[in-house]
């Protein structure tokens, strides 16, 4: 399977009169939006790649049913009053979209030099990203918005699973709820991960649903942690990013990690 290949196969399954497709060559991104309200969803042509190896024609039929349950929502009215409880963070790349398009731009704060936080409305099997249309036609603002987010994911369970490699503990969260990396911003579960640390915290969120946390005991645990997130960035159905973070002081600070336990 290659990108032109898949390419090809995303958009036989998803074409429909009210779609069309734009095709990032430099970025091997799809995007499919619909002809009308220029909405679309922006898939990821190698992260798909890398999970067709491990599950085949598995892989392609979760992408399909993402962007269609995700095209679909789209088209439905929504409402943020009355439902405060489904409003959640989602973090992304600073590479992603700033607007849904022209002159309609996303409600979003700065996290991290590599993340930004969007916020959504969760809709079951998909959410929608807020913009600022949608909060200024119910009369919110991006405060009540960040706060109610922020309380919300606080709310989410967490459950860890840990793994030890070369003397490195590493916890995961996976809940596949669609906000696994967003729990990065639960300040509380993250102190208390903290003192559970005997060496140096790190932690990384290379994709949506995905959250990993590692103690970092020897020089080793910083080369294992890199392939780590590289190899869940590659298969991830919303890749966000490839570095770690060293989590200090209530702060996360990118690292690299160069190889052969150089990091800068």
């Amino acid at each position: 399977m290659d990108t032109k290949k898949l390419r090809r196969e995303l958009e036989n399954r998803l074409k429909h009169p009210s779609r069309h497709f734009i095709f990032d060559r430099e970025k091997d991104q799809l995007r499919i939006e619909n002809i009308r309200t220029c909405q679309g969803i922006t898939v990821s042509l190698l992260g798909i790649i890398a999970k067709w190896h491990e599950q085949k024609d598995a892989a392609i039929d979760e992408v399909v049913y993402f962007v269609e349950e995700g095209l679909q929502a789209m088209g439905k009215p929504v409402s943020l009053s009355g439902n405060e409880s489904k409003i959640f963070p989602v973090i992304r790349s600073t590479s992603f979209p700033t607007e849904a398009k022209e002159n309609e731009r996303f409600v979003y704060d700065e996290h991290t030099a590599e993340t930004r936080i969007y916020y959504a409305l969760d809709q079951g099997s998909s959410y929608r990203l807020i913009d600022e249309s949608m909060m200024k036609a119910e009369g919110w603002n991006l405060e009540r918005i960040r706060e109610t987010a922020l309380f919300n994911v606080r709310t989410l369970p967490i459950t860890v699973k840990e793994d030890v490699v070369a003397g490195n503990h590493f916890y995961f969260v996976r809940s596949n709820d669609g906000y696994d990396a967003s729990r990065i911003l639960n300040q509380a579960f993250l102190k208390e991960m903290h003192e559970k640390m005997v060496g140096t915290m790190a932690v990384a969120v290379p994709h949506q649903d995905v959250l990993i946390i590692a103690d970092i005991e020897n020089n080793t645990g910083y080369d294992v942690l890199a392939q780590m997130t590289m190899s869940f960035f590659a298969s991830g159905r919303v890749p966000i990013t490839a570095l770690s973070f060293l989590y200090e002081e209530n702060e996360l600070e990118p690292i690299f990690i160069l190889g052969k336990n150089k990091k800068v």
